[in-house]
């Protein structure tokens, strides 16, 4: 199958069919002030996907452990989650290297799932 890859994530589609997916994991580079503009177009382009219209959104602001990591609210506010009335979204600071954040924000998605059948 065909593979989009974006930075070091491989995402998968089935040939056939896209199924409705029922949540969304963002990951952003919370020490790259460059391409903060550039993930959100990213996220806004993937969330206007027909597949993710019910989706809710997970945001992980990784990195949090360097010294001039944009924090929760800065990232918030640079990826314009605001905007996003009609959808479900939280975002949690991580460090993936650590695991900090990571179990935090992953129960948020599960209950928000468990919630939606």
């Amino acid at each position: 199958s065909d593979g989009i890859t974006n930075g070091r994530v491989t995402v998968e589609y089935n040939d056939l069919c896209l199924p409705v997916l029922s949540g969304l994991i963002f990951v952003v580079d919370s020490n790259d002030r460059e391409r903060v503009n550039e993930a959100r177009e990213e996220l806004m382009r993937m969330l206007a996907e027909d597949e993710l219209r019910d989706a809710v959104l997970l945001v992980f602001a990784n990195k949090q452990d360097l010294p001039n990591a944009m924090n929760a609210a800065e990232i918030t506010d640079k990826l314009g989650l605001h905007s996003l009335r009609h959808r479900n979204w939280y975002i949690q600071s991580t460090c993936a290297t650590s695991g900090d954040g990571l179990y935090e924000g992953l129960d948020w998605l599960a209950n928000q799932l468990k919630n939606k059948k």
